[in-house]
């Protein structure tokens, strides 16, 4: 799979490095004043100082939850997605919707978490216990 390059506002450069960079784990690229790439478990995603711009999610019923829009994340494997929902649980991360299983017994059987970055942004982290049925119907 070829990586995906995503530009998304925050508020503050030094708190976006501290969430993407230690609370993430993301490795910092390349920056500039008004910006930072980070690795994104092999994506590049890049922090754009932009106040303001940033904003309040919409959400959408998914399974009993109200999923915010827009938001990004990764699919990570489902071993990885528990270590991650440990560690951020561990930090204290605030969860929009706290980690669980989605769907289940259904086609698509996915874990599940969502939280907010410093800015207001949205990520989703999901896991498949079958990657193959990540588009499943």
């Amino acid at each position: 799979m070829s990586p995906f390059h995503l530009a998304f506002p925050v508020h503050d450069l030094d708190h976006a490095r501290r969430f993407y960079g230690e609370i993430l784990g993301c490795p910092e690229g390349r920056s500039a004043p008004e910006w930072i790439d980070f690795n994104f478990y092999g994506h590049q995603i890049v922090a754009h100082l932009a106040p303001g711009e940033a904003r309040a999610s919409h959400h959408n019923a998914v399974d009993g939850h109200g999923v915010p829009v827009p938001h990004f994340g990764i699919v990570l494997p489902m071993t990885e997605w528990q270590m991650l929902a440990d560690r951020l649980k561990a930090l204290g991360v605030a969860f929009v919707i706290e980690p669980y299983i989605r769907f289940q017994g259904e086609p698509g059987e996915q874990a599940t978490m969502f939280f907010l970055d410093p800015s207001g942004n949205a990520i989703e982290i999901k896991a498949f216990k079958d990657i193959r049925s990540l588009f499943a119907t």
